[in-house]
């Protein structure tokens, strides 16, 4: 099944206009007709069919046949995860960690950063076609990029955990995971966080752990916290 993504549709709509650009992928690329079925997700939990009525590549025209809601997990997930320096290693990370479920994320800007700026329009790019490529219904919330003193400053709930390379005592992630938790971890830039960092999330109440007996790289660290908390909830 190919997916598409239109976060205008809603459950009330009864049609779907294409923009350009996608009209042009339906009827040049995809080689698609009238009477044509295809599915299309809002990025909300909706799955729509749609049958081509006009296949005009500069405006697209498909009536709305079937809706279908999907649940989301019964997680929330969120990691706020340092910019990695090489800008590929961050978008690879966040391809492979919407197709395993992530629900918010969060880049922060920390002291030993060596990536300050991020793309958040290809960032968005990225998140969406993962999101269609692994047939989910649901796109990961990307927020502004923010530096750790920021975001550290805001109300957190229960389960909060933050994965550093510091000898101090920590435990495992895995030691705290449960099913159905909301959970916020984050994940440092190359360097670590800074002692002065990790002071204040555990002044925080954060919980420092280990995600594994080896030193990490930030992008493999997230896509491990990813996958622990996807695992935990699969196995209920």
């Amino acid at each position: 099944m190919q997916l598409f993504y239109n976060p205008e549709i809603t459950e009330n709509d009864s049609q779907i206009f294409f923009p350009k650009g996608e009209s042009r992928h339906i009827v040049k690329v995809l080689r698609k007709s009238v009477g044509d079925t295809l599915n299309i997700t809002n990025g909300k939990g909706w799955l729509f069919k749609a049958q081509i009525k006009v296949a005009d590549f500069k405006n697209c025209l498909a009536t709305i046949t079937e809706k279908t809601y999907h649940e989301k997990h019964q997680y929330y997930l969120h990691l706020a995860v340092a910019p990695t320096k090489m800008n590929d290693r961050y978008e690879w990370f966040l391809e492979k960690a919407t197709e395993i479920g992530i629900d918010e994320i969060t880049p922060i800007i920390c002291d030993h950063s060596e990536r300050k700026t991020i793309k958040p329009e290809r960032f968005e790019r990225i998140l969406q076609s993962a999101m269609k490529q692994s047939l989910q219904y649901y796109l990961p919330k990307l927020n502004n990029v923010c530096t750790f003193s920021e975001f550290i400053t805001q109300e957190f709930k229960n389960n909060i955990f933050i994965a550093h390379c510091e000898d101090s005592k920590k435990s495992t992630l895995k030691q705290h995971l449960k099913p159905k938790q909301h959970l916020t971890i984050l994940i440092g830039p190359e360097g670590d966080f800074s002692v002065k960092e990790i002071e204040t999330a555990l002044k925080k109440q954060f919980i420092p752990v280990t995600l594994g007996d080896t030193r990490l790289r930030t992008e493999t660290a997230a896509i491990v916290a990813t996958h622990s908390v996807a695992f935990v909830n699969e196995i209920i």
